[in-house]
């Protein structure tokens, strides 16, 4: 028994179906073949799908509203899917902040303190000494490397400066704030002026 759907979905996206008809192409054609089969009638098979589709061509309308019914509950459908997926990751997510997980709680700030308390004092202590010494291979070193360490030390304050955004976010997520996006900020500022 032939359970490839991948035949209908020209005919499903001219009959006005766009997401049913990309659909049945991919991945989810099983489940958007049935839902199609439901809305027509049909076995839940490409040819008895064919069959009522033909049978309805008679008449065009009826075939339209088949499958834009068909397409209105596969989008519920999806909609149904992202919801639960949502939910879940939201599960997630406040159960990780709630956790008293000391290594949760700790690694962000344990990060700043080592790259701003030790790493640069050091890098900034050993060039001036170089500096100041005169110490020719030092200097050439570190204009050697001169790329290598600002790509470095621009990757550990890029993730020092998400971690910053993402604990303010935190921070109000957990009093209940609003969270301004970009849009949000944008016309705040403009409204106060």
């Amino acid at each position: 028994m032939d359970r490839d759907w991948t035949g209908l979905a020209g005919i499903i996206l001219r009959l006005g179906a766009p997401l049913l008809g990309g659909a049945l192409g991919g991945p989810l054609g099983a489940a958007a073949g049935k839902i199609l089969a439901d809305a027509l009638g049909a076995e839940a098979t490409p040819a008895a799908v064919e069959a009522a589709l033909a049978e309805k061509g008679i008449e065009p309308r009826l075939a339209a509203e088949a499958v834009q019914k068909a397409e209105a509950e596969f989008a519920a459908a999806l909609a149904a899917i992202g919801r639960a997926q949502v939910a879940e990751v939201g599960a997630t997510q406040r159960a990780e902040i709630a956790s008293g997980d000391l290594l949760q709680r700790w690694w962000r700030p344990l990060y700043a303190l080592e790259l701003t308390l030790l790493e640069c004092p050091a890098f900034a202590f050993t060039l001036l000494h170089a500096l100041w010494s005169g110490h020719d291979a030092g200097l050439a070193g570190f204009a050697s490397l001169s790329g290598l360490l600002m790509a470095y030390f621009g990757a550990r304050f890029g993730v020092l400066g998400v971690y910053v955004g993402g604990r303010t976010r935190e921070k109000l997520a957990a009093t209940g704030a609003e969270l301004p996006g970009v849009v949000g900020q944008i016309v705040k500022a403009i409204a106060r002026k």
